[in-house]
């Protein structure tokens, strides 16, 4: 089943007397023995990353990782080209890793990560310049638009939860914790980040100054918060960034993360999400902030996410991502624009029904392009500042990022799909999407898919138990043969409100799934985003009701298919994705002859108290398990909990959970494995000592989808 893959040019480079330089990890030009997708095909692929226009739109540099499963390891490495897609130039050239391009000095130079250090050099790769120097600190980086000053991230040490150990027990491991998020994601909170400022001469970057000093916030925010956080306005005046200015339980328990504006010059600072007299509210940390009072006084208070500002062009004014709601991490995302000089607040995206994923200001500082999921699908959306709103792309695609094609009206894009990873294109928007013009710019992995069969994609919309509809992908195997019938797999997604649109990803793929000789069943169930704000908030507080009605409506569609073997249904997830399939082992009434849940959560009561957030417990179950009166929701959530259920289990499981996961906790795939053994249910586990909520290393990556298909196979192939 799994093909070896014929390696042509993944080589090491030694780098002088430098005995420990790392394996340099090139492209993967790789020779298929079939034309069925492998694991290692999918590892052997280029990921492209961040891409940066240059100022006059003429060039465009860009990232991308490359893998090796030999040395477990990957290498990330620039190109520059033409906005034509041609003249395409490598320009790292050894084995250090570097990113984060960004155009310099009016497209002069490209400044760029090399090692944790900022660095420059000219277009062509030539003049290479270290600039700054904090022992490799710097986590991301971005010039002020006069070139003059720079602001960067650096972590400093923190001990507000975990007290820093004696001075004379230098070799003591243990961790004194007094208070909440002395853990999240998947490290100890022993450092936070936070923006530094600094000048920048002919000789480098100066001392930098803390914009933050003295305080135990961090900025940008935790975990996946980057320099996108935060921004320069265009007279270079002030730097707009954002943070969660909370510690301790009250981190854990609320979501109220605020735009910040600080002057440069003068280091004063203030709460753009806030009203000069706001003062906290104290909130019980066992009851849902959906019923408790946040002090809202007036519409200018905002206690939700708000995130990623951005001023506009002419310096008017400052957008940013807002959420409404504090502790509801899926609230819908909203576009907010301030008026800098009135300091007026104004939605512009409240006739889109959906999330704004990402953003920019167009160049006339009038609109705004976004990105934005509707039925299933991620299109590029413009608005105004009067809330009007235009689509200017169609089809099954997602588009993962924009920017301003230097100073006009055209965009950089970068855009996948189920049988595509991302590439770089040019947008020439209309008011229409079948009047945009879209021109793909990178073949980053085409010499891969020239040897690929993939499976075709159809799209059903299925009769859910309560009358509605719902959109359902079907994904085909490869040579597809009406007259077969095939295994199929019901994939449960995760969030538990992340969209089943047209993603690409190198674990969870589709087409792998195909390739392997399954039809794939993927409904955008009760509780997704792009089909309107009431069907993406059915989920909180009801995850066993209607969502689990959707699942199944859409399996035993699929399985009514003439070229689906009813008998032979797996059911997959992973998050929630993972929950649901814990939920459907004790509920499926026999439908389904196999089960993998990775990183699900099991026992509901444990994993109140178990993850790091705990706002997503509160604002999804409700109340704490202990409290003698809890709501309706609650208590069927509760009631509900897939340990109860155990009983019921009748197929045989394969759990996957990585011990680094502290959003849902490695005791629960642990607990739901035992429980299965205990039973008498045939069961694996596949345990990553050093993985988190997702499986990043390659060899780890491979060992998952050979034990992932094996198991599939084991029950549904018979």
């Amino acid at each position: 089943m799994y093909r070896k893959l014929l390696i042509l040019a993944l080589s090491a480079c030694i780098c002088g007397s430098n005995v420990n330089a790392q394996t340099m990890i090139q492209r993967n030009e790789i020779k298929l023995n079939s034309d069925l997708m492998t694991a290692e095909a999918l590892w052997a692929m280029g990921r492209i990353g961040q891409v940066s226009a240059s100022p006059d739109g003429k060039s465009i540099a860009y990232q991308v990782s490359y893998y090796s499963v030999k040395a477990n390891a990957s290498h990330t490495i620039l190109y520059v080209m033409d906005s034509s897609g041609n003249n395409k130039k490598q320009l790292t050239t050894d084995s250090k890793n570097e990113s984060d391009a960004a155009w310099i000095e009016n497209g002069r130079k490209i400044a760029f990560l090399r090692s944790g250090e900022i660095w420059s050099m000219d277009p062509d790769g030539a003049n290479r310049k270290q600039l700054s120097h904090t022992r490799g600190a710097i986590e991301g980086f971005k010039f002020s638009p006069d070139g003059k000053k720079v602001v960067f991230i650096k972590s400093i040490p923190y001990h507000g939860t975990i007290k820093q150990n004696p001075s004379d027990l230098p070799k003591a491991t243990g961790r004194l914790i007094t208070d909440m998020n002395y853990r999240h994601w998947d490290h100890y909170v022993e450092t936070i980040a936070h923006p530094f400022v600094a000048d920048v001469n002919a000789d480098g970057i100066g001392t930098a100054t803390d914009i933050m000093a003295g305080e135990p916030f961090e900025a940008p925010v935790a975990p996946f918060g980057g320099i996108e956080q935060i921004d320069w306005s265009k007279d270079s005046r002030f730097i707009a960034y954002t943070s969660r200015k909370k510690e301790g339980l009250q981190y854990a328990i609320s979501t109220d993360t605020d735009i910040y504006l600080y002057e440069v010059a003068t280091g004063k600072c203030r709460n753009l999400c806030k009203p000069a007299n706001y003062t906290e509210p104290k909130i019980d940390a066992t009851h849902t902030m959906k019923d408790q009072a946040v002090n809202a006084q007036g519409k200018d208070c905002q206690v939700g996410y708000d995130v990623n500002p951005k001023f506009s062009p002419d310096g008017k004014y400052l957008a940013w991502q807002s959420m409404k709601h504090n502790g509801y991490e899926s609230d819908r995302n909203r576009l907010c624009v301030m008026d800098l000089q009135t300091g007026k607040k104004n939605y512009v995206t409240e006739r889109f029904d959906s999330n704004v994923d990402d953003y920019i200001w167009a160049s006339n500082s009038k609109n705004l392009y976004f990105l934005g999921c509707w039925h299933a699908c991620i299109n590029v959306y413009q608005t105004n500042l009067n809330g009007e709103i235009l689509q200017l792309t169609d089809g099954w695609n997602d588009y993962g990022s924009l920017q301003l094609l230097g100073k006009g009206k055209d965009l950089v894009v970068t855009r996948h799909s189920m049988s595509t990873p991302d590439d770089i294109y040019i947008l020439k928007p209309s008011k229409t999407a079948k009047k945009s013009m879209i021109a793909q710019i990178t073949f980053e992995n085409k010499h891969i898919f020239d040897q690929l069969a993939l499976g075709k994609i159809q799209q059903r919309w299925v009769k859910t138990t309560d009358g509605k509809e719902e959109l359902v992908w079907i994904i085909l195997p490869p040579h597809f043969d009406a007259n077969k019938k095939y295994p199929a797999l019901l994939f449960c997604e995760g969030g538990p409100q992340s969209p089943v649109s047209q993603f690409w990803s190198y674990r969870w793929n589709f087409q792998i799934m195909a390739a392997h000789g399954y039809v794939i069943v993927a409904p955008n169930r009760r509780g997704l985003p792009g089909f309107g704000s009431e069907w993406n908030e059915e989920v909180s507080g009801d995850w066993t009701g209607q969502c689990m009605n959707d699942y199944l409506a859409a399996i035993d569609d699929a399985a009514n298919l003439p070229f689906v073997d009813k008998d032979r249904l797996g059911c997959v997830g992973a998050s929630f994705g993972g929950f649901s399939v814990y939920y459907l082992a004790g509920h499926h009434q026999k439908r389904f002859k196999a089960f993998i849940s990775h990183d699900g959560a099991f026992n509901l009561e444990s994993m109140y108290t178990d993850t790091e957030e705990v706002w997503f417990s509160n604002w999804e179950y409700e109340d704490a398990y202990w409290k003698q009166k809890v709501s309706e929701n609650a208590k069927r959530t509760y009631e509900n909990s897939p340990h109860k259920f155990v009983g019921n289990w009748d197929t045989p499981i394969l759990v996957i959970h990585g011990e680094k996961d502290y959003r849902i906790n490695a005791n629960q795939g642990m607990g739901a494995f035992n429980a299965a053994r205990i039973h008498g249910i045939p069961a694996e586990l596949l345990l990553f000592p050093d993985e988190n909520h997702w499986v990043l290393k390659p060899q780890n990556g491979i060992l998952w989808q050979r034990t992932f298909f094996s198991w599939l196979d084991k029950w549904l192939k018979k």
